[in-house]
């Protein structure tokens, strides 16, 4: 796991008018590790994310090591280009990054992965929503980005397909690591992905807790006694008032 610092949040506040939503976040985030932001609906998730990614500005506090790199973003609901097919969505936001055959290769190589390469020619309209959620994280791992972003990824997928896309999340980014933040309000999502945990609490959001998983991703399992005490744990931290 590595100890290398990517960028850091200091005194990360913001309001919305008279709705204070984010107080005075500060933390470190580690190159190329997995962290999960877990807190209740509402609380600050996504704005801290839009923050990071440069779309909401803080009204207090500073983002320190962010500058020249390059982030990409997964949503919840996919946000393909209808007008595009499969193939063409990966090759929009890869065209300026990447050219020729290499292009080709990797737009193949990640679609092959998410196991929707025999659409590549379809349009997202003709898809399941499950599928088009696997081409929108196909596009979001193919982007070579310093950090992916992921905001509820998994929240309107059934538990199988959740845990299939986040098995095959997993073995992509094994593959190319890079660092992943990523907000949910399912404890078990980040028990699969995370390396770290933090808990955030209801409006204004401070962090109430923090948690750090040594057993490699690979070797988890939900049943595993060890993640049945940390899960109820983390749910027990994220009922309690502040």
């Amino acid at each position: 796991m590595s100890n290398q610092l990517e960028f850091t949040l200091k005194e990360i506040s913001k309001s919305y008018g008279e709705l204070h939503v984010l107080d005075k976040l500060s933390l470190e985030i580690k190159a190329k590790r997995i962290v999960a932001f877990l807190g209740p609906s509402g609380c600050g998730k996504t704005t801290l994310l839009s923050i990071i990614a440069g779309l909401k500005s803080p009204d207090n506090g500073v983002i320190l090591g962010l500058e020249h790199k390059t982030l990409s973003y997964l949503f919840q609901e996919p946000r393909l280009l209808d007008w595009l097919t499969v193939a063409d969505n990966l090759g929009f936001v890869l065209k300026d990054k990447i050219s020729g055959s290499e292009l080709a290769w990797r737009i193949d190589y990640y679609l092959e992965h998410m196991e929707i390469l025999a659409y590549r020619h379809a349009y997202p309209r003709k898809l399941s929503g499950g599928q088009r959620q696997r081409v929108a994280m196909a596009r979001a791992l193919a982007y070579p980005s310093h950090l992916l972003l992921m905001d509820e990824p998994f929240k309107s997928l059934d538990l199988g397909l959740k845990l299939e896309l986040i098995r095959r999340f997993l073995l992509l980014w094994t593959m190319e690591p890079r660092t992943v933040l990523f907000v949910t309000h399912d404890p078990k999502e980040a028990l699969l992905l995370a390396d770290e945990i933090y808990i955030l609490s209801e409006k204004p959001a401070v962090i109430k807790g923090y948690h750090q998983l040594s057993l490699p991703q690979k070797q988890r399992q939900l049943t595993d006694l060890a993640l049945l005490q940390l899960e109820q744990k983390i749910i027990k931290e994220l009922i309690e008032k502040s």
